[in-house]
This record gives C-alpha cells, structure tokens and sequence, in this order.
C-alpha cells in the first residue's frame, strides 16, 4: 500500500471532521493509498499550543506555524484547507503551483471570478482537487441521485430546498474573529447564501442539473454587531436570510430557503423533488432515510414509503454494518476520502472539482446579485 503524506491548514470543527475521514476510510475501504496525517499548521506561534494538543489528538506527525512553509516540504503529497473562505484562493493557488494535491472546504472562493482563479491554477498545474460538499455521499443522498438516474421519477417539475439555523438570533454574538468569522463579509464573503445554501445548490446541481436564472430576496436583521477584533460595533454586511426562486435548465422550478433566524432549528436541511411518476424526499436530521412516493404503485397502497438506507446493496453500505444499523454525518467524509483517493488510484476524474465548485458559486453570486438588485438574474 502507497501512502499519502496530508497537510492540514486548519484544525476547527472541519478540521476534525476531515481529519476523522482520513483516519478511518483506510479501514473500512480498500484502496492503493492509505492517507497518512503528517502535519497540521497552526495560525500563528501563539496558536502553537492549541495546533499541538490537535495534532496529539489526531495523530498528527508535526506542527508548523506558516502554511507557506509546509507547502514547500517534499513530505506533504495533500494538502487540506479547512480555513476561513477568505484565505482558500492564495492557499489553494500557492498550493497548486507547488504541485500539490489539494482538499478545499466549501464554497470554492469569495467570488467567481477568485474561483476561476482557482481553477485555472489547479488545472494548469494538473492537480488532483476537490472541493467538500460532503452531502453528496450521505447515502440516501447518492440513492437519490441514482433513482433520478434511472428514471424513476420521469420529468421532474419542482426542486425545493432548505437549511435553517438559530444561532445568531441573538444579538450580543459578536461578528469577526476566530469563532465567529462566519458573520463578518470579509472572512466569509457572505452570510448564509455561501454558507449553506452553497450546500443546497451543490446537491441541486448534482441531483437535478444546471440553474439558468434566479429571483432572490436577502435580509440582515441584526445591522450591528461588536467586532471580536476591536471590540466595536460596526455594520454587519452579511445576509441573515436568503430565499431564491429559479428555472433548472430540465424545465423544472427550483424554490431555496435559508435563515440563520428560524427558531428550533440547529441544522434542518432538507430537500424534495417532484417528478411525473415519483417524488423523493430528504432531512439531515433522519439522514439515513430517504422518502420516497411512486404514482405508478396500486392505488390500494399507494403512499410515501419510508426507506432505510442501511442494506448491501445500498451507495457505501456493503463497507459498513449489517442491515438495519444506521451510520451518521461523519460517515460522508469518510466516504469522500476514500473516492478521492480511489480517483488518485484509477485516475478519473473526481467530483466535485474546483470546476464543479465554480457553478455553484456562480449560482451564489447570481442569488446576491438578484437580491440586491431586486431583479431576476441570469447565472
């Protein structure tokens, strides 16, 4: 078995999450490579601390303190940015350019244009890259995908989706800084549109093809929040809410709703689909579930199904337990760890890319266009 020697920038809750998928895809997938954790890189000397007991915990070879620097060691084959958005273009281009593979948290860039940027780079350095919209490979999402596939649902007319929180709807949590870079445009570049609703286009795209156009309305509710680094209030310029409609390029409409404002919920994300013959249906918080409805059944027992996901058969679940047994979040970073690194062994192409990522920021970038000002926008 090959090894390949990962360098983490970043080790927050996406840190742990993709540190946890290289640590365990070797033992449940069988591939060439075998993911190696080599080195973690602290923000700054006065992190070094905090990136060491990381490192501890993880398995980690090694600490740095300037990304820069690790990039450059003939020991780092991968390197993962977990950081916040305003830092994936220079990182990932950097890393292209020393011709290293490259894991990028999602979304992609700050902007289009950044992220073609980014694509460019890696494509011209021929870089293995991906980009982690880890919903894809929940496996009632990748079942999802293959019932539509096949057909099963025929025409498709209506896409919906949503993702809602209720985490800012106090106003004493501050904007900036380590902890709350999410809040403040200049980390982040946006609110919950490149947040979450990133992650409902991306399955959007992958489930039901290309967006053409987008109507959507933004709003912040709290204008000001005290800056974690001056200790200031100053204007928040992200957006608390987002809600677009949309023409998909099949003809079908698409409806996309997400808050950071809805009360009781900490991460409900869901999705339905309605096709001519059959709808499917999908939440986060049963995720290991996938609703499903067919016109074509007898009319005696015709009904919404309640499927669960957990036999051979099933996307991913022959690596897993026995039928019946359920498997969680974590489990999607498991299984795109183990297809990234099925691609380096096979060499086709991985999804989703940079190139992938770009349409979804795109999309991103139309929403925000659209909304601020108040016009339909073309992708």
């Amino acid at each position: 078995m090959k090894t390949l020697n990962v360098g983490l920038i970043g080790y927050g809750f996406m840190g742990r999450t993709h540190s946890n998928g290289y640590s365990q895809a070797p033992h449940f997938f069988t591939n060439e490579y075998r993911p190696v954790l080599k080195a973690v890189c602290a923000r700054s000397e006065d992190d070094m601390e905090a990136a060491q007991a990381f490192a501890d915990q993880w398995g980690y070879e090694s600490v740095e303190t300037d990304w820069r620097e690790m990039i450059k060691r003939d020991d780092i084959d991968i390197v993962d940015i977990c950081t916040p958005n305003h830092l994936h273009a220079e990182m990932a281009i950097a890393c292209a350019e020393a011709g290293k593979m490259i894991v990028c948290e999602k979304p992609l860039a700050m902007n289009s244009a950044q992220g073609e940027e980014m694509c460019q780079a890696v494509e011209k350095a021929g870089v293995k890259n991906m980009v982690s919209y880890n919903y894809r490979r929940i496996p009632a999402v990748t079942l999802a995908k293959q019932l539509i596939d096949e057909g099963r649902l025929g025409r498709i007319f209506h896409y919906r989706a949503n993702f809602l929180q209720d985490w800012t709807i106090n106003a004493d949590v501050p904007q900036g800084g380590a902890a709350t870079w999410r809040l403040d445009a200049k980390s982040a570049g946006s609110g919950v549109t490149g947040d979450l609703l990133a992650h409902c286009i991306d399955t959007a795209l992958w489930l039901n093809g290309e967006i053409l156009d987008v109507s959507a309305v933004t709003e912040t509710f709290i204008k000001e929040r005290v800056h974690s680094d001056t200790g200031k209030k100053q204007p928040v310029t992200i957006d608390d809410a987002c809600n677009f409609f949309c023409h998909f390029k099949n003809g079908s409409l698409g409806l996309f709703e997400s808050t950071r404002y809805a009360r009781g919920h900490k991460a409900l994300y869901t999705f339905e689909i309605n096709g001519e013959h059959a709808s499917i249906r999908w939440d986060l918080h049963d995720l290991h579930r996938l609703e499903y409805f067919d016109h074509r059944d007898d009319s005696i027992v015709r009904g919404w199904r309640n499927v669960h996901i957990s036999d051979g058969d099933m996307p991913y679940m022959d690596h897993w337990w026995v039928p019946g047994l359920n498997i969680g979040y974590e489990h999607s970073f498991v299984h795109q760890v183990a297809d990234f690194l099925k691609s380096i062994e096979t060499g086709e192409a991985f999804h989703p890319s940079f190139r992938d990522a770009l349409e979804t920021q795109k999309v991103c970038d139309a929403v925000l266009e659209s909304a601020a000002e108040r016009a339909w926008k073309n992708v």
